[in-house]
This record gives structure tokens, sequence and C-alpha cells, in this order.
């Protein structure tokens, strides 16, 4: 009877707890519900450091154990990034509770895991075949981001205090010690090292806690994923180990690669960061599938950046650094859409709505010649620290620029209008992206009650539909690009010339002509490698550089979307399997997910191409919709 008793006041217990825990985020205002998020992303030992994805550490506390490595003539590196190709990076969780990096760098090759639960971080060095004995790791004891934290070091054994946590983290790293000095604990790289922190666990519980973390993580992700754990593998990965704090804006953000980040501050020892407009959507979206959390972190930082003027811009930075002039294509409410079918948080529509629709209005206002949109570039006035992007302001390479396709062969030759702040083209891509965005604002206005603003978004999508009509040459079965100087179509294509089908314009029989007689057709983007950004018969495919002959995700996956709202499935699947095919080409041989792909090899590397880039990422996510993982979403849900 006193058991019933206790487990009956236990459950009543959890009951009231709930209740009341939701009557505490009931009353919260949007904006409250994402700070509160924000916090809870913001704890805990993780690779949160953009300088080195070999920095471990604790938020909020700022506590950090940074590890350097000297090479066998002692020549000593401090900071290391993935995109580098100096790191060989596996699994890592969205918590950070489990990472796993491998590091060759000159005679050094070492594996590094780490296992976290509250305080407690384990890590653990081991030389792989080939390393060089010589070697040392530095294990440094650190506070960052000038937060106050106080350091002993004691031979091998250490503690921090940080400022605003009354308890010590006591910590020992074990190993073949060398010296300590200061914050420093030295040790060689002939024996593997166990750095134990926030717990008193010996080098052997610490290397079975090690394995249990891995085997959890790789478990339950073959368990939920099958045979496409390693395509879900490649996706968390990249997103996880891309995963950054920020302390400028003292939030969690996942900007596209760690690299990018390096040149993007005006404090060094911050690190810096930079948020692109549609690449951090497509990253809020890939995180869908696994954290709400950092899916709603992303999708909400780059919508807060809008400018004064309205638009969501195509770079954010530290220190209030955008691009003033121009924006990046209109993803938004697709990424805040499909949120908001997985995880129906209103607030989140109730706090990004009013950016987005003010977006949408900057469009029509400022890019809109002849009833359809044109890429551009407007002036604006000085009022950035940095210099480097005023050449490309208000000019051809500035409105190349707001497409995200910057070299695009599309543009070539294109006059750029300087008293209209546009390239003089009637654009399909955007013109078909922006119906999208209408239709889908429409459904959230309609989720948040705004009848009036449903009517202004349907009929500015009617308007738009219209338009983009009158762009389908009958005789070629494709919707052309229209110079607004001639008046005549632009017979230099890509794969935005098949956007209408995002937008549900094209009819059944329309859309069957644009995909057998375009996208299946090899002299123009079908082959082994899908889908080039240039098609195989025009002579810039040859150039094989950027945006011009190579293969981008963000193509793919926009293609494919639009695919989901016709009558295609052989099509639809084809595209999958070719990006899952060139996806795992690349990731299974050197645990790479690359920024584009070359259309004739398959091949990632190349000068212009970084190799951990989030966005590489929506080869997996293709794959993981198409084999029913992940719910599509169609413009007329």
């Amino acid at each position: 009877m006193k058991k019933i008793l206790k487990y009956y006041l236990l459950i009543s217990a959890v009951c009231f707890w709930h209740i009341d825990s939701h009557a505490e985020t009931k009353d919260l205002s949007p904006q409250q519900h994402y700070e509160q998020m924000q916090r809870k992303l913001a704890t805990g030992w993780n690779t949160w450091d953009t300088r080195s994805a070999l920095t471990h550490v604790l938020l909020p506390y700022g506590a950090a154990i940074d590890l350097h490595v000297i090479d066998g003539k002692g020549i000593r590196k401090n900071s290391f990034t993935i995109g580098s190709g100096l790191l060989h990076a596996g699994p890592h969780t969205y918590d950070g509770k489990y990472t796993d990096i491998s590091l060759r760098w000159n005679d050094q090759k070492l594996r590094i895991e780490s296992s976290a639960d509250s305080l407690e971080n384990i890590i653990r060095i081991t030389p792989l075949e080939g390393n060089n004995p010589e070697g040392k790791i530095i294990v440094v004891l650190k506070g960052v981001w000038q937060r106050d934290v106080k350091i002993q070091v004691n031979g091998q054994l250490f503690q921090f205090r940080p400022g605003n946590l009354k308890q010590e983290i006591k910590g020992q790293a074990y190993g073949k010690w060398v010296k300590s000095e200061r914050n420093e604990i030295t040790f060689s790289t002939q024996e593997p090292i166990t750095i134990c922190c926030g717990s008193d666990i010996e080098p052997v519980k610490a290397q079975n806690k090690l394995r249990e973390s891995a085997d959890r993580f790789v478990n339950n992700n073959k368990k939920q994923y099958g045979d496409d754990y390693e395509v879900y593998n490649a996706m968390q990965n990249v997103l996880s180990w891309d995963n950054i704090y920020d302390p400028t804006i003292r939030k969690v953000i996942t900007p596209v690669s760690r690299d990018w980040n390096i040149n993007w501050s005006s404090n060094p020892n911050y690190g810096g960061f930079v948020l692109f407009c549609w690449d951090s959507y497509f990253a809020s979206m890939m995180f869908s599938a696994g954290n709400r959390e950092l899916a709603y972190a992303n999708a909400v930082e780059i919508t807060k950046s809008i400018t004064e003027s309205g638009f969501v811009p195509n770079f954010y930075s530290g220190n209030d650094y955008k691009s003033r002039d121009r924006s990046q294509p209109p993803v938004g409410s697709l990424a805040v859409w499909s949120l908001y079918k997985k995880y129906g948080d209103k607030w989140l529509l109730e706090l990004l709505y009013p950016d987005l629709i003010r977006w949408n209005r900057w469009w029509d206002k400022n890019r809109n010649i002849d009833g359809l949109l044109c890429w551009g570039s407007s002036p604006y006035p000085r009022v950035t620290y940095r210099n480097h992007e005023y050449g490309s302001v208000n000019n051809h390479y500035g409105g190349c620029l707001e497409s995200g396709l910057d070299n695009s062969h599309m543009f070539d030759n294109v006059p750029f209008d300087t008293e209209r702040h546009m390239l003089l083209q009637n654009d399909v891509g955007l013109s078909s992206l922006y119906i999208m965005d209408c239709k889908l604002l429409a459904l959230i206005a309609q989720e948040l009650g705004y009848k009036k603003d449903v009517k202004e978004l349907r009929k500015r999508a009617k308007q738009y539909s219209i338009e983009l009509q009158k762009l389908w040459d009958e005789e070629e079965g494709l919707y052309y690009n229209r110079r607004i100087d001639t008046g005549e179509k632009n017979p230099r294509i890509s794969p935005t010339n098949f956007y209408p089908m995002l937008a549900n314009i094209p009819s059944q029989t329309q859309a069957e002509r644009m995909v057998k007689e375009h996208l299946m057709n090899p002299q123009e983007f079908w082959g082994e490698w899908v889908i080039p950004a240039t098609p195989r018969n025009d002579p810039a495919f040859k150039d094989n550089d950027y945006w011009r002959g190579r293969i981008w995700a963000p193509l793919n996956f926009l293609v494919y979307m639009g695919l989901q709202n016709y009558d295609l499935p052989e099509v639809r699947k084809a595209v999958a399997e070719k990006s899952k095919t060139l996806l795992l080409k690349e990731w299974l041989k050197d645990g790479s997910v690359y920024e584009n792909y070359d259309s004739v090899l398959g091949e990632g590397p190349h000068r212009r191409s970084d190799r951990f880039y989030h966005w590489g990422a929506l080869l997996s996510y293709i794959a993981l919709i198409e084999d029913g993982y992940i719910a599509p979403i169609k413009i007329n849900d």
C-alpha cells in the first residue's frame, strides 16, 4: 500500500509540475520563448569555439579545454578548422554528448573523442598508425571570451572556478606526462591521453564511458535511419561540427562552415561569424530532422538580421555588418512553414511573420520590372566598418551576388541599370521563388488570423503567376529569362528555369515537357552526376568554376521540391538517388561534405569548394525525404 501511495504521489507531482511548467511557458511572448530556447542551447560542454574544433567549452561559464599540438620537430599549432583538411570529422551529437574527430597534421596522427554530461567531460586522445611518438599534446586550461574563470594546475591535476558557478570543477589528465606550467599540461603522444573534467573517473572507466556514448549514438541513428544511416550521419555531422556559440551576439548559430568565419571578426580573440541568407534557412530545415532548438535558432537569427530597408541580407556578421545593398533567394517562408508543419509552434510564426512579410513586400517594391522580378543591388549609406564589399554595390556583380549564383553564365552580358539598381532581366527563378513565398506566407497569415494579409498575398501570387506564364516557350517546352533591354528570351538556362514547379505554375503536361526535354536530357542536365548549374552543352560548362558547370546541392533540392508538386515519381526518385550517390562518394571516402561538386567526375575537391559546408548535406536531405524519413512540403498544403 505504501508503494502504491508513493507511486501516486510521484505521478501527481509530475503532473502538477507539467501543468505549472506549461502555465509558465504559455504566458511567454514569442521573443521570450526564443530567448528561453537560446539559454537552453548555450549550456554544457561542446565544440562551441569557431577558432578551433579541438577546443571544448563549457557554457554558459566559458571554461575551456583547448588542445594544442606539437609535432616531432617542435612546431606548435593552436587552432584546427575542419575545412583545412587536417581534420577528419566523425560523429558529433547536436548537444556535444559525444564527439569523434581524427587529426592528421605534419607527423601527428591522432584520434580525439569526447563524452560530456552536465559538468563532466571526458576527452581521450589516441595515437593512430604512423604517428610520430616524439610529438606532444598541450592541454591548455583557460577561460574564453573574457569570461571570469579562475584556473589552477598542479601536475596532472587541474580545476576551474567560473565566476558565476559556486562550485569548483576539478579534473585530472592521464598519460605520459612531460611537464606542467601555468595553465598548461604537456603530454607525449607516444601513449593515449585521457582528460577527465568534473569527474574522478579512472582512464579505463572513462574509455568505457566513451564507448557507451559512441555506441548509443550509432545505434540510435542506425535504428532510426536503417540503410540511410550514413546519409543522415553526413548531414548531422556537418551541421554539428559547424555549430558554434558567438559571444558578440550571445547566441548559438550554425555558419556555413568554420573556415568561412575566420576573417569575419574585428576581434580575433572571438573568432567571428558570418551567416548567409538562404544557406541559414536550408540549415534550419535540415536541423528539423533531429533538433528543434537549432532549427529555430538559425531561422530566427537570419530573419532577425533584416535590414532597415526591409530585406533579409545576403550576409550578416558581427558589429551589425551586413549586405545592406542586396538580399538573397526568398526561401525563408519555406523554412519557417516546414518547421511549423513539423513542430506546430505558433509562437515561431508570430515571431518571424512580420519580418517575412516585410521582406516579401520589399521584393515587389524594389525588384519589379514589367510585373516580374530582377536581381539587383541598391546603394546605401556607408555605415559599416569594413570596405571590401563597396566594389559590388549598385553594379552588375552586386546583382549577381543577390542571386546567390555569383558567377552564373545566365548573367553574362546582361546590362545593369544603376538608376533602377537591377540587372535588366526578368528572372524565372526569382519570380518563381517569390510566388512560392507569397503562397506560403498566405498560409502563415491564415494560421495567425491575418485575413487582410492573406488576401494581399494571394492577389500578389496570382498577378505574378499570370506574368510568369508569359515566359513559357511552347516550342522549347521551358520557361526562359527575359531580357528587359531587348524584350527577348535569354537562351542560357540553369536549374532555376525549373523553379516554376516550386510555385505550382506549370500544368502537369508542361512539367512533363520540362523534365523530359530538358532536365533528363543528357545534352543539358542529365548524366551520371546531376544537376549541373550550367547545362552540358553551354560553353561555360567547361569552366568548372563555382556556379559555372558544377553541381550545387541547393539547386538539386529546389528542383526536387518542385517535382513534389507533380505526378513524376520516377524522376523524383532518380534525382534523389543520384543526389545520395554523389554525397556518399566523398563522405565515405574522407568524411567531407562539399560546397559544390564536379559535374563530370562527381568529386568535391576544388579551389572554390569548401570541404565541410553544411548546405552540401541537402543532398542527404533530399534522399531522406524520398525514402520517407522526412515529410515533404508541398506548396499547396
